[in-house]
């Protein structure tokens, strides 16, 4: 079964899996310096997670080393609690303020 997968990887080029990682990680980038909603932002930067977490499989698949898969097994760990952080952080603003517009956060300074 990993032997399928691996030549699968192996059968597309790696400058498609270059370009493609750099095409989400750079909608993510856009899409936290352009939006204010902070939904949007957290899943922008679960797509430049995601974008970093492609190339490293492919890169790790065209090596042969399993070690770039078992890193993303860890870059998806932390991002699952940067999400669960990220959105109780998130309820309890909406809780206080009724919106979710980042503009609107700064009315929670001293």
């Amino acid at each position: 079964m990993n032997e399928n997968i691996t030549q699968a990887v192996q059968g597309i080029p790696l400058n498609y899996y270059i370009w493609l990682s750099t095409a989400l990680f750079v909608i993510g980038v856009l899409g936290v310096l352009y939006r204010r909603n902070a939904i949007i932002i957290f899943m922008c930067i679960e797509l430049m997670l995601n974008a970093v977490n492609l190339l490293l499989v492919a890169f790790s698949a065209y090596h042969g080393d399993g070690s770039g898969q078992v890193f993303v097994f860890f870059i998806m760990a932390v991002a699952a609690a940067e999400v669960a952080v990220g959105l109780a952080i998130l309820i309890v603003i909406y809780h206080n303020t009724r919106t979710t517009d980042i503009n609107v956060l700064n009315k929670l300074k001293w």
